[in-house]
């Protein structure tokens, strides 16, 4: 069984997952979703479906799709941070790459749940706004 000082450390542990999980899927759903990146996203897009390259088509379409870009985001965090979820060698970098991912996409599922019940909940009011103004 695990011991005080192992439970604290991975007590610790969950707790980074949960905090770099934060920027991947900041950062995934900026790149593949925000208006601020839409010309570069539908310059990929139109890449992804028109290259010759199957290689080219796959690079570009990962630049369009939170899931895959938050792969690329979680590497590039995980080689910065060096850290490890579990384990203290290659297997811990394993756990806490696809950890890392899974809890950044549970996220930007929510963010993108919340956004669609505030664009409801904005067009339910413009849309009794304007029957308001016709009485």
């Amino acid at each position: 069984m695990y011991n005080i000082p192992d439970l604290i450390v991975m007590e610790t542990h969950i707790y980074y997952l949960f905090i770099m999980a934060l920027p991947v899927a900041c950062i995934a759903w900026t790149v593949t979703k925000e208006e601020i990146f839409r010309e570069a996203r539908e310059f990929c897009v139109d890449r992804s479906k028109n290259c010759d390259k199957l290689v080219k088509r796959k690079f570009f379409y990962v630049f369009t799709c939170e899931y895959c870009f938050s792969h690329y985001i979680t590497l590039i965090l995980l080689s910065i941070t060096n850290f490890k979820l579990l384990y203290s060698d290659w297997r811990g970098y394993l756990i806490a790459f696809f950890a890392i991912v899974w809890i950044a996409n549970v996220y930007m599922s929510l963010y993108n749940i919340i956004r669609i019940d505030l664009k409801k909940e904005k067009i339910k009011v413009a849309k009794e706004e304007s029957e308001l103004k016709k009485d």
